[in-house]
């Protein structure tokens, strides 16, 4: 059975369902099928036809719909030659919905991949197989037998290397053989730090110095946690050169010629697994303009899979900011940036309203009532879901204005970065000038996100940003190199009246100190079961939090294992948050603010809570905070109440979503 629904939520979705449009009469729905191998236009059960025939048909019907329009995909697996693009003319019309969903038992897979066959031995000694793909073709993944392979690399000690303006120096004898490298210009630099993961390419290497291409040196290695200067360092890699092969399961790949070279695991004969080769950088982009936008859709029964974002491949490398927001394009760097902006500086503070975010694989931007369930979201190359982020994220040009988007029921995971991101980071977003552009109402429930961050390992299962109501609720959150679940953005500098601190940085040297609120507001994490997070990364937590939020709640989630990191973490900026009947479990801290900078923090409400560290920073009285009633338990000896958070939270019973 089905647990109960909070009174709470239970009232927000009854308020949400009056503010639903209310559909047509009921109609027997129309119904087109699809097949992998389908041909021409019919799209009938005895001859179905093609997707791109199958919306064809779909833009043909929508303006005589008497009843939902559905669109019936046959098992198999659907290869995409171009992103799936769904806009206002591929929408619902008169109350009803178009509708893409699997037929009865059937797990029909999306996929921007290309099966790779054809393998011969290319070194017997290293065991290095090869395959031709065919020339031009690049990729950041390769997945075999479902499960992201590593791209060919070697660990490397920072202290080996001297950081200068335009690149690397060594001079270790061990290290030598990097002059020599038969394609240096496919090699990367990565540093994993406290709470960025970064990429800077190589442009070439000889004389015991690596040249790096720009801007992507110069924006990896100004502002915080630089790739030069982290504030944790971690694991310090060369990737992406056939040298680099060595280990069971590397690969590389070389556009060049066409040929992707790996070493399977021993004895294993590559043409006996499946191995895919990510071609297409997104799969499916939902979203018209703000006067007309998509909208009522439905998603149901789907596997998407098989997507390869190429951005940090080119100049601008990945500048990781924090949670998928990266710095790209020239700026004024300071010629001595390498000592005097390793720790922030005004030139830094220029670029901050510009980040850009990572395109997702799968799109929602500028629509209206769209829904997505009981699917999957695997083997993506960046994050799975990316829902009314800024327009530099959307091959559809046009960000933000997404409304009453839902995410139930569904699997994502194993995927090279986060799992879902809503809201934008720049200026529309927090203060948009059209109210058009407003995010609003986004539920995400009942699923399960885990092993994410694979490759950007600064990344979250669900951030929200600037957003008004949403309502995460009863996911199953684990297996994150860092923070469970993330609300909230801007670390108080866009907030009304801005930030002393910030203004002391210089940032509104840059942008405006704005007087008014942000769109942040009424946001819900609620009744999720997080674990196994922090697994790599440091200055994070179960649940972490950024800037004013008014009405936000963080209720009946149950925390557990964050690797001594916190259990919920009130970052710079962080107010109006109410965290009650929460369990914290095997954590940190349970309760931390960072007071470091970040002045109009506070209002917060933290009470009838349960954690087995009764350590906080957070008192009751201090700037505006209501504390009591949380109760440190020892020994594990967890009473009813804790108990009931612990059953409750994550997936709820009859959800559909089931392993596969």
């Amino acid at each position: 059975m089905r647990r109960p629904i909070p009174a709470a939520l239970a009232a927000l979705t009854a308020a949400m369902a009056v503010l639903a449009p209310v559909p047509a009469a009921s109609a027997a729905a129309t119904t087109l099928h699809a097949a992998p191998s389908g041909t021409g236009i019919a799209c009938t059960a005895a001859d179905p036809c093609s997707l791109p025939a199958a919306q064809a048909a779909v833009r043909s019907l929508v303006g005589t719909m008497s009843g939902d329009l559905v669109v019936e995909l046959a098992d198999g697996v659907y290869r995409l030659s171009e992103p799936l693009r769904l806009t206002a003319a591929d929408s619902g019309h008169h109350g009803h919905r178009v509708v893409w969903r699997a037929a009865p038992s059937a797990r029909p897979v999306l996929t921007g991949a290309r099966a790779v066959t054809g393998w011969t031995v290319a070194d017997a000694g290293k065991n290095i197989w090869r395959a031709n793909v065919g020339a031009g073709i690049d990729a950041r993944q390769l997945y075999v037998d479902g499960a992201i392979a590593t791209r060919a690399r070697t660990r490397v000690n920072r202290s080996d290397f001297t950081f200068a303006s335009a690149g690397l120096g060594f001079s270790s004898p061990a290290l030598g053989y990097l002059n020599n490298l038969a394609r240096p210009d496919r090699v990367e630099v990565e540093s994993v730090n406290s709470f960025t993961d970064r990429y800077s390419p190589v442009r070439s290497i000889s004389g015991n110095f690596i040249t790096m291409r720009q801007p992507a040196w110069n924006n990896n290695t100004f502002g915080y946690d630089t790739l030069a200067a982290p504030h944790r360092a971690g694991p310090f890699y060369l990737a992406n050169a056939y040298e680099f092969l060595d280990s069971p399961g590397e690969w590389y790949l070389d556009p060049g010629s066409g040929t992707l070279f790996v070493v399977p695991p021993a004895a294993q004969d590559p043409e006996k697994v499946s191995v895919e080769l990510p071609v297409l950088q997104s799969l499916v982009s939902v979203g018209g303009t703000y006067d007309a936008p998509a909208h009522d859709l439905t998603f149901s029964g789907l596997t998407f899979t098989g997507t390869s974002w190429l951005g940090p491949s080119g100049d601008q490398g990945y500048a990781d900011q924090q949670t998928g927001a990266y710095l790209a394009g020239g700026w004024n760097w300071p010629a001595d940036r390498l000592t005097s902006c390793q720790n922030g500086c005004p030139q830094f503070e220029a670029a901050r309203p510009h980040w850009r975010q990572m395109p997702a694989a799968v799109q929602v931007s500028a629509a209206e009532r769209i829904t997505f369930g009981d699917s999957e979201f695997v083997n993506l190359g960046q994050t799975a879901i990316g829902i009314g982020n800024d327009a530099n994220a959307h091959t559809s040009g046009v960000g933000l204005g997404a409304r009453d988007i839902t995410i139930t029921g569904s699997e994502i995971a194993r995927n090279s970065a986060g799992g879902i991101v809503v809201g934008g980071v720049r200026a529309e977003a927090h203060h948009p000038g059209d109210q058009r552009m407003v995010n609003r109402n986004i539920t995400v429930g009942d699923n399960r996100l885990h092993d994410l961050g694979v490759d950007y390992r600064g990344s979250v299962s669900v951030l929200t940003t600037y957003v008004t109501t949403t309502d995460v609720s009863y996911n199953e959150v684990y297996n994150l190199p860092y923070t469970g679940m993330s609300i909230g953005y801007g670390w108080g500098s866009n907030d009304a009246g801005g930030s002393d601190h910030y203004a002391k940085r210089g940032l509104y040297n840059y942008q405006p100190r704005y007087s008014t609120p942000t769109t942040a507001s009424g946001n819900r994490l609620t009744g999720n079961h997080i674990h196994d997070v922090m697994q790599q990364m440091n200055d994070g937590g179960c649940i972490y939090t950024l800037a004013w939020n008014p009405g936000a709640q963080i209720g009946g989630n149950h925390c557990e294992r964050a690797n001594g990191h916190f259990g919920v973490y009130f970052d710079e900026g962080s107010k109006y948050y109410t965290v009650t009947g929460n369990v914290f479990s095997a954590t940190g801290t349970w309760a931390t603010a960072n007071y470091w900078g970040g002045e109009n923090m506070g209002n917060w409400t933290l009470t009838g809570n349960w954690s087995a560290n009764g350590s906080t920073n957070v008192t009751h009285g201090d700037r505006g905070n209501v504390v009591h009633g949380n109760v440190t338990v020892t020994g594990g000896a967890w009473p009813p109440g804790a108990q009931a958070v612990m059953a409750n939270a994550g997936p709820r019973n009859g959800t559909q979503w089931s392993p596969r």
